[in-house]
């Protein structure tokens, strides 16, 4: 895991007015919008731009949703197609990983600076093909990676103190269990995934693809993963302490068994009420589930005292109780494929994105009643632009980008809180084949300098000898360490919590 290099065309000079900042802090608000490079490598096939640079840096302005371009990175023959990247919750690092359904995708660490500098730590390999989701533990020990051609999800460990990889893929898990896969790649003969007619989704649905892994938000013990290929959201085990999937412990439905395919795509957790959502890339549907917190919370602690989790095999923690429609009811469905949901961060909206209706779908989620967590529509919203695969949210929850895949552009959408309605504030830009929009809020430098206290602490302990001249061994390093990383998770819940309150 030697450092690599990448040629970057950085933007040094840059005025100081541009700088963006968070709403109460100094932290600096950067947009890493990551590029398709090579189309014959995907397992779909976007009509854009081939990107020659894979990563552009943007400074986001809070003030009117505006960005300045800081830097052009990841040179197409060093960075082949990243399609997902997720920032560290703590830390200035960023992690990308690349789609490829021929090659084992690679997952690479970048050091981010409030310039928009980014400096490539370390690259480590995926364990599977065309890399799609990347997951950061509760602990923030381990990353999980999903592999969305041939299914399978992997465990690497990180570093608490600076986020790089902290050796090489710890545990493997193949829902296929080492059977090869059906489906060829298109330019064998294989199928568009791009496509949602009746012959693509039969090659398409002939072998599983995990497409996400989400654990769940109250004890992180149970990864919820939705498989596209097999119309499920499966429900893992998750051992925190191993950092690996052990065991799948139920699977159910991904919508409401039609006889046509759902394809299950992302999923996002209620931030306060126990509702789960899914997104359905080929129904064009999102299902909304009860979620067994109970339930949930009883695998945890059988867990933790050493029992065997047999006796809660086939008992689902998710309950379907709506499906909704992410389209107009005549349009037809065979036209469309959902990309993202996301939840914005008040918890009162969803929005979902339609690759082929071209839209945004605003969604309000119910507050009150025996419907509570349920949806209903609130409109559609065209994206100015096609094939919205992906769109972000910036901090303040105020703005929305889009990245339009197809027509080589991000739109940039004043989003109103109050009724969740959509407009265009005349912000695009151009930007080859964008497929993915990471919000890095550069941490200050305080969280460093806490760590550094404790370090300091911990030395002082160490040196302390007692009266025959041995160390006295009071406190380790490594139990300050782990105290220090779960006070600084308690910090960052509780900086959100404030976040939810103030909006």
């Amino acid at each position: 895991m030697a450092p690599l290099k990448h040629s970057s065309s950085s933007i040094d000079s840059v005025p100081s007015s541009i700088v963006s900042y968070g709403d109460s802090d100094q932290s600096v608000q950067l947009m890493v919008i990551s590029c398709y490079s090579d189309f014959e490598k995907l397992a779909h096939g976007p009509k854009g731009s081939e990107a020659q640079y894979c990563l552009y840096v943007y400074a986001f302005q809070p003030s009117d949703g505006s960005m300045v371009l800081l830097n052009i990175a990841g040179e197409a023959k060093d960075v082949i197609n990243p399609a997902f990247s997720r920032f560290h919750p703590r830390l200035n690092v960023l992690y990308t990983c690349t789609e490829d359904i021929e090659q084992n995708g690679q997952i690479l660490a970048y050091s981010v600076a409030p310039n928009g500098e980014l400096t490539l730590m370390s690259s480590i390999d995926a364990g599977g093909t065309s890399t799609c989701y990347l997951t950061i533990d509760k602990d923030q020990k381990n990353l999980l990676a999903v592999n969305y051609w041939d299914s399978t999800i992997v465990t690497i460990p990180l570093s608490t103190e600076n986020g790089n990889f902290a050796g090489e893929m710890t545990s493997k898990y193949d829902p296929k269990q080492g059977q090869k896969m059906v489906a060829a790649a298109k330019k064998n003969g294989g199928v568009n995934h791009s496509n949602n007619d009746e012959s693509t989704i039969k090659m398409r649905q002939a072998d599983p693809h995990s497409h996400a892994l989400v654990l769940d938000p109250y004890v992180g013990c149970l990864a919820y993963v939705p498989c596209l290929g097999k119309d499920l959201v499966r429900e893992f085990f998750y051992d925190k302490s191993e950092g690996k999937i052990v065991d799948e412990m139920n699977f159910l439905p991904s919508g409401l068994c039609t006889g046509m395919p759902d394809g299950p795509r992302y999923l996002e957790f209620h931030p306060k009420y126990n509702t789960m959502y899914v997104v359905n890339e080929l129904s064009s549907t999102i299902a909304v589930f009860a979620v067994n917190k109970k339930l949930i919370k009883e695998i945890n602690e059988a867990a933790k005292n050493g029992e065997s989790l047999e006796r809660f095999k086939g008992k689902s923690t998710l309950t379907l109780i709506q499906s909704i429609n992410t389209i107009p009811t005549a349009f037809p469905k065979k036209m469309n494929t959902c990309g993202r949901l996301c939840l914005h961060r008040s918890g009162r909206f969803i929005i979902v994105s339609n690759r082929g209706h071209q839209s945004l779908a605003i969604f309000k989620v119910r507050e009150q009643g025996s419907s509570k967590g349920q949806l209903s529509s609130v409109g559609y919203f065209h994206t100015r632009g096609e094939t919205p695969r992906h769109f972000k949210f910036d901090h303040s929850g105020q703005y929305l980008l889009v990245a339009n895949q197809d027509s080589d552009n991000v739109s940039i959408f004043n989003f109103n809180q109050c009724t969740g309605e959509l407009k265009f504030t005349g912000n695009d830009y151009r930007v080859p084949s964008p497929n993915f929009i990471c919000c890095c809020k550069v941490h200050d430098d305080d969280e460093p300098n806490r760590k550094s206290s404790f370090s300091s602490l911990d030395s002082s302990i160490s040196e302390e000898v007692s009266e025959n001249g041995s160390t006295v061994t009071v406190q380790s390093r490594k139990h300050l360490e782990d105290e220090l990383a779960k006070a600084l998770l308690e910090i960052e819940r509780l900086k959100k919590s404030l976040d939810l309150v103030a909006i």
